[in-house]
């Protein structure tokens, strides 16, 4: 790349193959030799200008997207359609300011225009505390760059031509990637006060490039090109982070001995001042909060899906796969990924289809959504602007996918980590086209219990019921995605499983107790002779059940609880009817939302709660909630601003009164339908009588319009307020449904999709069975009926419990209907209310299950 000035009188406008880099600060114009900082001054990172700002607020240079935000909002890297990074660094060691004095205006992933405002920064106090405010235009990925046009002037205002770039033409550079096996390093601390920002990562990358060998790092998950200065920026490395280098080629062995001894001892950093006790591995003693199993031949784990099962372990491994990072002419690039990209679609299609013909609509609604990830504009932008860089279509898919899950991996919300993984999902299918490669599942044996650190939602929907009996994951808990569709499946799951699971070899004998949380290894004979007598004893049991599911479920002593299904769909609606439930006591309505590009009008959703009405015996109920969406879980057609906790923001009955236009379409089309059927209205979130009134005050006018008979209108227990105040609210609700799933997270204040913490959460917690007493209670003033749709209602431990506490209608998964009912049967009302009151003085909930264990083992 060469150099030459920049007159201020030339015509300045982007043209192929040229582009204009505009000043993103007004002050004075300094070259990089002139920056006190020898990284920059030498070019470490790449060429480029300084600017001694008299502004405080820093400004996008071009169009494009914004590819990294450093954690400390000193620094971000802004991406060209071309390709072309361009980092820009505000002052002088400001990393060290840990981010005062920085006002991010911007995330990463954001598309921005040339002025856009990206950073604000209170110039007169970072003066006083930084080594300079000089702020530095880099780029730094120079490769690019065929020459570089600087100014001639001292001085330039804010948004004046600054730099000329002309880039690279022609083909791009073929040379093939390094091969061989890959070796590793040891876990690598780092030990710089502030990570790996922009000096060290200049410093790792340039040694990277002196050797004949193809690096790469890893940290925090993710695993990235040594070589690539944003690349490793952009993972936040802080102080104290493990990282591991992987190296093949020719000098492989050479580079990660020189490589490791520099990271160690702080890559051009002086690291003596840290303290020994800042670099200790606290991850060397064990937890208490979640300590290992003492017993060698059990694996500890969390029921995700009660039930029993033998077989042999077989590992889930995560694929990876090999590609180049320089690609052949820009259009054959592009006619392939969009050939794959259109392969990919009719594939989901197709998956989608097929999980509809064999009536499980519910996870056929994954694909639905993977569709509409594909459709993502962004994904398509980024990837389509790296392979114009000259990069290969594989790389740059792969790239574009990264950023979009490291973007939502970085809100910190379970919800949004769960969509991540399903971007995940997405982009490896259409990976896997672009390279050529089969996507047809491993063959898997008879009674295999599937292990992994997490499976995708392809995973899960494509299990094969014939050979699959159980699954365990490290990742995940109850109420995981994972182990929702566990549950539809009736398939035995534990998740939060030890670590420890992933090491057995395939093939394993295993004992997989879901019911009690574990995983029994190499059972002997007896073992699995006592394991094939309890899953023959309970397959004729459920038989006997299932011949006995029109029963009513009375107990022994002559109280009646209703058993009700939940649905996602009409399909499963038909089910539930031929499975014994006796109504339908959750229809999760977001099923006819999130399958459309647009909402769904009066006329389609009346079509669809008539059928459901129509499909149920005379009289059973049909309990419909109302739209349940929110930031977490948004829709195409209803864009809700991104929120740093979903779960206390926009979402259920707050996102209908926000937007009651959309609300009153639904309450509509359930009221016309309400002719048909014995149909009720189900508010989610509510969490205070104001929103239940406002609810009903619009209703109602919908109601007088129509000139229909009133409905019956019941609201969620899912947060404590609303349990704290079910008496108040009873006296206006005509009845309670309570999301336990919901209602135990908000309690106990723990993430239910945390991947630590998820194991920890049980609806059994003296916590949450107290606000299920006060919600029984507060309803009884008013002689409202209380039902329970969360999964708690499906676990054979607790239905005593429920049926003590006053619950008087449980809402189960279908397959576990009948078994429900008989457990019921089985019951004195008397003794329930008395285990009841016993568990409610208890402490925790592995206490309480223990009592469950010891009343019905007696």
């Amino acid at each position: 790349m060469s150099t030459q000035s920049l007159t201020t009188s030339a015509a300045h406008q982007d043209t192929p193959g040229r582009l204009v880099i505009y000043a993103p600060l007004a002050g004075s114009v300094y070259p990089l030799e002139q920056v006190p900082d020898p990284v920059f001054a030498e070019k470490m990172i790449g060429d480029g200008i300084s600017i001694d700002p008299v502004d405080n607020v820093l400004l996008a240079p071009f169009d494009g997207v914004v590819q990294q935000l450093h954690s400390s909002g000193h620094a971000v890297t802004i991406k060209h359609a071309s390709g072309l990074e361009v980092l820009l660094h505000i002052g002088i060691d400001t990393v060290l300011l840990k981010g005062k004095g920085f006002k991010p205006l911007v995330s990463t992933g954001t598309k921005v225009s040339k002025g856009t405002p990206l950073i604000e920064f209170a110039a007169d106090d970072i003066a006083c505390q930084a080594k300079s405010l000089m702020t530095e235009i880099i780029l730094a990925n120079g490769e690019l760059v065929k020459r570089l046009h600087q100014p001639t002037i001292d001085d330039i205002e804010a948004m004046a031509p600054l730099l000329e770039v002309e880039l690279q033409t022609g083909e791009p550079d073929g040379s093939e990637p390094e091969t061989g096996e890959w070796l590793a390093s040891r876990p690598l601390l780092i030990p710089n006060p502030a990570g790996l920002h922009a000096r060290p990562c200049a410093a790792l990358v340039k040694l990277a490039k002196q050797f004949s060998a193809h690096i790469e790092l890893e940290c925090h998950g993710q695993r990235v090109n040594g070589r690539s200065l944003t690349a490793i920026m952009a993972l936040n490395i802080r102080l104290g982070d493990s990282i591991t280098l992987f190296a093949r080629g020719a000098q492989a062995s050479i580079a990660l001995e020189q490589l490791g001894e520099a990271v160690q001892s702080g890559l051009g950093e002086d690291v003596t001042q840290i303290s020994g006790n800042t670099m200790m591995d606290y991850d060397q003693e064990p937890s208490l909060l979640f300590p290992p199993s003492d017993d060698p031949s059990r694996i500890g784990g969390t029921s995700a899906s009660a039930g029993l099962a033998f077989g042999r372990i077989f590992q889930r491994r995560e694929e990876r796969f090999e590609y180049p990072e320089q690609g052949g002419r820009f259009e054959n690039e592009i006619v392939m990924l969009d050939q794959c990209l259109y392969d990919a679609r009719l594939q989901l299609i197709e998956l989608e289809q097929r999980l509809i013909d064999a009536g499980q609509p519910e996870r056929a609604q994954i694909f639905v959504a993977h569709q509409e990830l594909l459709s993502d504009p962004d994904l398509y932008d980024h990837a389509t602007a790296d392979v114009r860089a000259g990069k290969s279509a594989a790389f740059a898919w792969q790239t574009a996918v990264n950023m979009q899950v490291n973007r939502l991996k970085k809100l910190n919300n379970p919800m949004l980590a769960e969509r991540a993984a399903d971007l995940q999902d997405v982009g490896r299918r259409v990976l896997k086209l672009i390279l050529g490669l089969s996507d047809e599942e491993q063959a898997l044996p008879e009674n295999t219990i599937l292990v992994a650190e997490d499976l995708t939602p392809s995973d899960t929907a494509n299990i094969d019921l014939k050979k699959v009996v159980g699954i365990c994951t490290t990742g995940g808990g109850p109420t995981s995605h994972t182990a929702i569709l566990a549950r539809a499946m009736n398939l035995p799951a534990l998740a939060g499983v030890e670590h420890r699971v992933l090491e057995l070899a395939n093939g394993t004998e295993v004992i997989l107790d879901a019911d009690n949380g574990n995983l029994q290894l190499t059972p002997d004979s007896k073992a699995l002779e006592d394991i094939r007598l309890q899953l023959d004893t309970r397959a004729r049991q459920h038989q006997a059940n299932l011949e006995q599911v029109a029963l009513p479920a009375t107990t022994r002593d002559g109280h009646t609880i209703a058993v009700a299904a939940n649905a996602g769909s009409t399909a499963e609606v038909a089910k539930a009817v031929t499975g014994g439930a006796e109504g339908i006591g959750l229809l999760r309505s977001e099923f006819l939302f999130l399958q459309c590009a647009t909402a769904p009008d009066e006329e389609e959703q009346y079509r669809i709660y008539r059928q459901a009405l129509e499909t149920l015996q005379p009289g059973q109920p049909l309990i419909v909630r109302t739209l349940d969406v929110g930031g977490d879980k948004p829709l195409p057609y209803l864009p809700l601003p991104a929120e740093d906790n979903p779960f206390l923001g926009q979402r259920g009955i707050r996102i209908g009164l926000d937007k009651p236009m959309l609300l009153r379409q639904q309450l509509r089309a359930i009221l016309r339908a309400s002719k048909h059927g014995a149909i009720h209205i189900l508010l989610p979130m509510i969490s205070n009588l104001h929103e239940l009134r406002l609810t009903k005050e619009l209703l109602e006018q919908e109601r007088q319009s129509l000139n229909v008979a009133p409905v019956p209108v019941g609201i969620m227990i899912e947060v404590p307020s609303a349990a704290l105040m079910a008496d108040v609210l009873a006296a206006e609700a005509d009845f309670f449904s309570i999301g336990t799933n919901d209602l135990t997270q908000y309690t106990l204040a723990m993430d239910r999709g945390h991947p630590k913490l998820a194991p920890l959460i049980d609806a059994l917690d003296p916590a949450v069975l107290r606000l299920i007493k006060q919600t029984c209670d507060g309803a009884r003033i008013h002689n409202k009926w209380v039902g329970i749709c969360g999964g708690v209602a499906g676990d054979p431990q607790a239905a005593a419990l429920l049926v003590g506490l006053g619950v008087t209608e449980l809402s189960v998964s279908i397959p576990v209907i009948a078994d429900v009912k008989a457990i019921i049967r089985n019951l004195d009302f008397s003794e329930c209310r008395r285990l009841a009151e016993q568990a409610l003085t208890l402490s925790s909930a592995s206490e309480v299950r223990q009592l469950m264990t010891n009343s019905f083992n007696k």
